[in-house]
């Protein structure tokens, strides 16, 4: 029986042997055609400069194009063409495809391409996105759209969907504009395909569809436009209203995995998200940032172990749980930030109402699961001690400040895991950068306090 699995469907070798034939090249053209542009393109970087070439000439721009924008670093197999042949193989993708690739390039190289294209639409649109900040809904968007006249008759819109299409694969919905060229609307293919000729396009245009400004932040929107389970979202202008773009299906898949590996670092203590491939003095900086933040809250956990060095002198064997009480600390601090943030990026905005709602179940949480955890310590520890030096007062005194310990420290962890986030959340700041290190660090301070202020008063004042 065949076996049907797509590890096993790896076609690169048939790919390159058929590249490097001596079959004409009408014949390579035609082989060529019966496989996927991602099969395609997953060979290119074995290719020679003299085959790339070759291959350019066979295929031609346009569909070198789609070939080349499956490829992780399109910049580098590009770097084997003049940039002549570069502007020449740009021009043919969709305006974000290329910007994104563009971008890849030195500024020299990407000022030079630009110029070098004689298609003025698509390079008005490269630099239209271009003027766009990463974190901006209108930097993702794409201009490969189908777009009709509201006053426009079923025969006519037809007409211009049939035009379009040759160029634009995105018809599944078509926007409507007011003779500003403002968003009016949209209309479902299926229902411009059944529709009578002498029916009226407006019955069949949905005048409150979603839609999204193209100045929008994107971490502020991606939960809206996730919700919609839309192929296409418009993005108009802030300004006027005008219809600019759209944010695909694909575009939505992008962004979150961007977001989810942005939040993913931090949640780690970097800076940004690290890339397997990228330079030793890249990945550097990405990290020494936090490092040296948490090296200094470190120091200062030291410091306030050192105020206790006098409890420390009399009961040298408290040291021992020191770890067992930060560690579950960071545990359920990193847990209450994680929910909190999660909380966060569900709803596009927490009334004050649910933030405390938030940070008073994070609590109850932590101070249930630090009382369990506190008894299951304070009898494991009062057990161990007692059997290392038979002193029942001191080991059922010194474990049940092992037990106290460990529900104050849990209890404030979660207070800060999700009172922190909430905070940065309310100036603004993204609540990821309350990250797991720091997170962990403060609540190790916050657990030596607790810890070892309890040995203080119970083990040495109270004894």
């Amino acid at each position: 029986m065949e076996n049907n699995n797509f590890e096993n469907r790896d076609f690169s070798t048939i790919i390159l042997s058929i590249i490097r034939s001596d079959l004409s090249n009408e014949k390579i053209k035609l082989a060529l055609d019966e496989y996927h542009d991602n099969d395609i393109a997953s060979v290119l970087e074995e290719l020679t400069t003299e085959e790339k070439e070759k291959l350019l000439d066979i295929l031609g721009n346009e569909k070198m194009s789609e070939i080349i924008s499956y490829l992780d670093d399109a910049s580098s197999y590009l770097s084997s063409f003049d940039d002549e042949e570069t502007a020449e193989i740009i021009q043919e993708m969709d305006a974000d495809e290329a910007l994104e690739i563009l971008d890849d390039l030195d500024e020299e190289t990407k000022t030079n391409v630009l110029e070098l294209i004689e298609d003025e639409e698509i390079k008005e649109d490269i630099l239209m996105l271009d003027s766009y900040d990463d974190d901006e809904i209108g930097s993702k968007m794409s201009t490969n759209f189908i777009v009709i006249k509201k006053d426009s008759s079923i025969k006519k819109a037809m007409k211009t969907l049939i035009e379009e299409a040759a160029e634009n694969d995105n018809i599944y919905t078509i926007f409507v504009v007011d003779e500003n060229n403002a968003f009016y609307g949209a209309v479902d293919l299926k229902d411009l395909i059944v529709a009578r000729s002498s029916a009226l396009l407006d019955d069949f245009i949905s005048t409150n569809f979603p839609y999204v400004f193209d100045n929008d932040m994107i971490s502020e929107n991606i939960e809206r436009i996730k919700s919609y389970e839309e192929d296409l979202i418009p993005v108009i202008s802030h300004k006027n209203n005008e219809l600019l773009g759209v944010i695909t299906a694909q575009d939505i898949i992008e962004i979150v995995d961007e977001e989810l590996g942005d939040d993913y670092a931090k949640f780690a203590g970097l800076s940004s998200e690290v890339e397997a491939d990228e330079k030793l003095i890249k990945s550097i900086m990405k990290r020494i940032p936090w490092l040296i933040i948490l090296l200094f809250l470190g120091l200062l956990v030291s410091a306030v172990v050192g105020m206790f060095e006098s409890v420390v002198d009399a009961l040298p064997i408290i040291v021992s749980f020191q770890s067992l009480i930060l560690g579950m600390a960071g545990n359920v601090g990193t847990q209450s930030l994680a929910v909190t943030v999660r909380s966060l990026g569900l709803k596009e905005k927490l009334s004050i109402k649910e933030q405390f709602t938030i940070i008073f179940k994070e609590m109850r949480v932590a101070f249930f699961n630090g009382l369990i955890v506190g008894v299951i310590s304070f009898l494991i520890v009062g057990i161990y001690l007692l059997i290392l030096n038979n002193d029942f007062g001191f080991s059922a005194n010194a474990a049940g400040c092992v037990g106290c310990a460990m529900c104050i420290a849990m209890l404030i962890s979660g207070f800060t895991g999700a009172t922190i986030p909430l905070t940065l959340y309310r100036f603004g700041i993204d609540p990821a950068v309350a990250s797991g290190p720091l997170i962990t660090t403060i609540n190790d301070l916050m657990a030596v306090i607790s810890y070892y202020g309890l040995a203080w008063l119970l083990l040495i004042n109270l004894s």
